[in-house]
């Protein structure tokens, strides 16, 4: 991904080359604690003096010590007069660690740069050091910052998880025969990297029809740690011993409260885990309720996997950040097909929702193409 504009928010001055070099550096150093920090955001922190780095951080394990802690302690006493660069706000009250903004004025730098906020600080972090003396700067390659973390942003700031649709299908929008066969459209190096997609998401997401149809295990394949398997399904219609249910314990469903007892039962006694989304149309789940649901109990980045019917209920609902789609260099054809995205479809051309910062690339004999809303 090619990096956004950057701007400072706060200080007379313009950002320096040595400002950019020094949080650039930040940003990269933040990769280490992926996936290890989670469900904490990762962070990157360096300290710059006399256009030298003098200690450097990054939060590398959920409840280890966080980024600008770790690089002002490497620092020790040239900290003082320093520069802290610093990818996401620093905390100001305890948390599993006390506050990084009591060891920041400890330390004795006389300057901050921030790139990112953090809605869960709400601005104290910064404040807090404003208000006894330091200058702060925020702004400074903030897109690049927020997109370290974009489960985490969003489960604040929007109350539900960052959504991720995946999508594999021919030239012609075909997911699979008019007879249903879907396997394989895309190719080996195609399916690995969707693995590897789906072990940076939290939880991957089908509709009980994908569940009825293909009898996924929605697993990594070994790419990386497993995600949550969640499935959506007002009425319950799914078959107890569908693999997404093995091992017990491992999967999430996303229903109504009215739902059938008898089939409630069934599936409790597989180790499933109910969700109520309560409202939306009858037989239907209210998306927003569902997806606020997941981000309340910790899913940050949730990738889609649906067939065409739950594609078209996210973009419909305006719930997608990132499309991931994969072509197949190849056509599949027939009217009975089934395609990536079905449902109302929009009115006219004119209402076509145009993804932006689109990628195209190549994967072994696929195309990928990647874009955000």
């Amino acid at each position: 991904m090619k990096p956004r504009s950057f701007s400072l928010r706060r200080g007379a001055d313009a950002p320096r080359p040595d400002d950019i070099r020094w949080m650039a550096r930040a940003l990269a150093l933040a990769e280490r604690g992926r996936p290890h920090a989670h469900p904490n955001p990762i962070v990157g922190a360096v300290v710059a003096r006399e256009n030298r780095c003098v200690g450097e951080g990054a939060h590398e394990r959920f409840g280890g010590p966080h980024a600008e802690v770790i690089a002002l302690h490497r620092a020790g006493d040239r900290a003082r007069g320093a520069t802290l660069y610093v990818t996401l706000e620093p905390c100001h009250r305890f948390g599993k660690t006390p506050p990084c903004c009591d060891a920041i004025l400890r330390s004795g730098v006389r300057r901050v740069v921030v790139a990112a906020s953090d809605a869960s600080v709400r601005g104290g972090g910064v404040s807090r050091l404003r208000a006894r003396g330091l200058r702060v700067d925020t702004g400074l390659l903030e897109g690049p910052a927020r997109d370290l973390n974009p489960g985490f942003h969003s489960r604040l700031e929007k109350k539900r998880p960052h959504v991720l649709l995946k999508i594999a299908q021919t030239i012609d929008g075909k997911i699979a025969t008019a007879h249903g066969r879907s396997r394989w459209i895309t190719g080996p190096a195609a399916r690995r990297l969707g693995h590897r997609l789906r072990a940076q998401c939290d939880a991957l997401l089908v509709g009980a029809g994908t569940v009825r149809r293909d009898n996924p295990a929605l697993d990594a394949h070994g790419e990386g740690p497993d995600p949550i398997r969640t499935v959506l399904s007002a009425s319950l219609d799914l078959p107890p011993a569908a693999r997404v249910f093995r091992p017990a314990g491992l999967t999430w469903v996303l229903t109504r409260p009215d739902a059938p007892r008898s089939r409630r039962l069934v599936l409790q006694a597989r180790g499933v885990t109910l969700i109520d989304a309560p409202g939306g149309a009858p037989g239907r789940l209210d998306l927003r309720r569902a997806l606020a649901a997941l981000a309340r109990r910790g899913v940050g980045r949730l990738m889609v996997e649906g067939g065409g019917t739950t594609a078209a209920a996210f973009l419909e609902a305006g719930l997608v950040d990132e499309v991931y789609c994969f072509v197949a260099p190849g056509f599949l054809g027939g009217v009975d097909a089934p395609t990536s995205v079905e449902g109302r479809g929009v009115p006219t051309p004119a209402a076509l929702r145009r993804l932006s910062r689109v990628n195209v690339s190549r994967v072994g004999t696929d195309l990928l193409l990647h874009g955000e809303f």
